[in-house]
């Protein structure tokens, strides 16, 4: 039996692949939108039968992150599962389904004063998505990241099993912890169907205290003076070229009281604001988007290597973004990369590619070294052993 017929017969939403399907450059032969979890499961179970690569898609916004998958005979696309489960504002915790998007997430939360404290740069992002790729911005500075706010999971398998971790509780039982697992998986252990995150209440009150700044050394003295001081920011950015960029959120008293505090740490050349300056929790421009990590002193070294001109943001948890601009010949983004990545390494951090054109990934090793990726094999082989999930997607080819 063919795989679109097979599919068909337990998928209502079936049809053949198209070139606009395709995962960077790599056209899916089939494209299947199942309506609910027990559908999900039934379309990864008939894909196990046929022995099919399956790739799960959201909303595509961050789809050209990652590598090209080796193959991809089924492209699972989550459209369809954009449902708001539950939300227990009594418990702070809200359950979605994978497809939702996260502007109609924040919606629906906010009506209770709630929130899921992610920062959101890419509008259309798929709840989903987001813990596939483990992305987040400024506010991880407080609130962590998708691994650190999801606290129950529901997957489906590479064999169709549906599987779950964590609930409502904010507590998670003994066993594996599969929002921490998956967050940053990029498609190759399973299908996530559901996610359960842990929410926080909205801010009664905000304010954005900005500073120009002169060169590295100051940029660097900013960001650490607020880190290590008592005004308990809830997002700390340099965005390039000079702005130190500082959240403070709370009862409007304490946050104002905060802010005047925070402008008296900075120094003259200081702003207060209801609103984020430009630039705040967006992606720096550029064709090419280099994901950067490594503890927050870095700074320093990091922009003297850049220079004052580069496209680039960096938050106070010690994460940004560098955008190389278009025309860049490959041959000297592959340079800078190294650059970007023997900097780092001094103080243990990686320079990871999340998108370039395909010229420049030609010339790149758009992971960098990863110490655990051992491991990382071994949990790829227990939850999808025929490497049919995202196959090559991932670090290592995995």
């Amino acid at each position: 039996m063919r795989p679109l017929d097979a599919l068909a017969k337990v998928c209502a939403d079936v049809r053949p692949g198209e070139p606009a399907d395709g995962v960077l450059g790599v056209e899916p032969s089939v494209v299947a939108a199942p309506k609910n979890v027990a559908e999900a499961a039934d379309v990864m179970r008939a894909a196990a039968e046929q022995g099919l690569a399956v790739v799960p898609r959201g909303a595509e916004t961050r789809l050209d992150w990652g590598t090209p998958p080796e193959r991809c005979d089924l492209l699972v696309d989550t459209h369809r599962l954009d449902a708001l489960i539950e939300h227990a504002e009594g418990d702070l915790v809200a359950k979605a389904e994978a497809g939702l998007p996260l502007e109609r997430l924040a919606e629906r939360l906010a009506e209770r004063g709630q929130r899921l404290a992610l920062d959101n740069p890419l509008p259309g992002s798929t709840v989903g998505g987001t813990i596939a790729t483990g992305a987040a911005g400024a506010l991880r500075t407080l609130y962590g990241t998708p691994r650190n706010l999801v606290i129950g999971l529901t997957i489906v398998r590479a064999d169709g099993q549906v599987a779950r971790s964590g609930g409502k509780v904010v507590k998670n039982v003994a066993g594996y912890d599969l929002g921490r697992l998956f967050s940053g998986s990029y498609g190759t252990l399973g299908l996530i169907v559901e996610a359960t995150f842990r929410l926080h209440p909205l801010s009664p009150a905000n304010a954005y205290v900005t500073c120009a700044v002169s060169g590295p050394e100051e940029a660097h003295d900013a960001v650490q003076s607020v880190l290590h001081s008592p005004v308990a920011p809830s997002a700390v950015e340099y965005i390039n070229p000079g702005t130190v960029a500082v959240l403070l959120e709370g009862v409007p008293d304490g946050v104002d009281t905060r802010a005047q505090q925070t402008k008296e740490l900075l120094g003259e050349r200081t702003e207060i604001s209801e609103t984020a300056p430009e630039g705040w929790g967006q992606y720096p421009d550029g064709t090419t988007l280099i994901g950067i990590s490594a503890p927050p002193p870095a700074l320093r070294d990091l922009l003297s290597l850049l220079g004052p001109e580069a496209a680039a943001t960096w938050s106070g948890s010690g994460h940004g973004h560098v955008g190389l601009p278009a025309g860049m010949p490959p041959d000297e983004v592959a340079a800078t990369l190294d650059r970007l990545r023997e900097c780092l390494s001094r103080y243990r951090g990686n320079a990871v590619v999340r998108y370039a054109p395909q010229e420049v990934r030609d010339e790149i090793d758009v992971w960098g070294p990863v110490p655990a990726l051992a491991l990382m094999r071994r949990v790829k082989d227990q939850f999808d052993p025929d490497h049919r999930l995202s196959p090559g997607r991932f670090v290592g080819g995995i």
